[in-house]
């Protein structure tokens, strides 16, 4: 039977990865499939991995209906048993039923993939409805880690490497480790008002450092002092650890 399920965890924790394997292994079974994204990291109808993957998707927008989607296309003879939603956070609970409609009524799998929870700790409206609908809701077994080397439970975002815990909730930012530039900028120079913009990043952190808000950015502003104290006093040490 048909499920609908959800594979949630951090960033860095695989989820891409696993949504281009599992569209692999379908379709190397005779399975015929569509691949769906929003918002990925490396553009529009994309679907991309931090290993190098990379293949093409439909873009998700918020006029997107599940149900239209795979009505046109078997309507024009295309096979369509299964569907691949990566970036599912950022859909809305409206689109996630769709998706539960597709499965109960068309008999068609859907493997969804996103984070569970913003940069503020609070439920994506996309994830919560996922967490209350799905089949089955499987936490990726693959650990992303804090700076610290501790396993990392938070997804924190940063403005010119000092963690932040307001603003909007969907903000498309850079999330490589060693990035200072703003999405739009690069290093041959867009003009220099593009490379004074704010560098928006993501990167996660376990729960200790993510409530005394230290970054990777802190961390290493702190390991440049002199630490006189025998004890950790990282959060104190941080101007942006308030």
């Amino acid at each position: 039977m048909a499920e609908l399920i959800f594979f949630s965890g951090t960033m860095d924790c695989g989820k891409s990865t696993l949504a281009l394997q599992m569209d692999h292994n379908h379709r190397a079974r005779g399975r015929g499939g569509v691949r769906f994204s929003c918002n990925d990291r490396a553009g529009g109808s994309v679907i991309s991995s931090r290993l190098g993957l990379q293949t093409d998707a439909v873009e998700v927008i918020a006029t997107t209906d599940f149900w239209d989607e795979v009505v046109r296309r078997r309507t024009t003879g295309l096979r369509v048993d299964y569907l691949i939603c990566d970036e599912a956070q950022f859909y809305s609970p409206e689109q996630v039923e769709q998706l539960a409609r597709v499965v109960d009524e068309m008999g068609v799998d859907v493997f969804a993939f996103g984070i569970s929870s913003d940069f503020r700790t609070r439920l994506f409206p996309g994830s919560q409805r996922f967490v209350e609908l799905a089949d089955r809701v499987q936490v990726l077994q693959v650990e992303a880690l804090c700076w610290c080397g501790r396993r990392a439970t938070h997804n924190a975002r940063t403005v010119d490497g000092i963690m932040v815990v307001e603003g909007e909730q969907v903000v498309v930012g850079d999330v490589a480790m060693d990035a200072g530039l703003e999405d739009g900028g690069d290093a041959d120079g867009k003009g220099q008002a593009d490379m004074l913009l704010p560098a928006v990043g993501y990167e996660t952190l376990c729960r200790r450092h993510y409530m005394r808000r230290v970054t990777a950015h802190g961390a290493n502003l702190m390991a440049s002092r002199d630490q006189l104290l025998p004890f950790d006093v990282d959060a104190c040490l941080w101007h942006g650890a308030n």
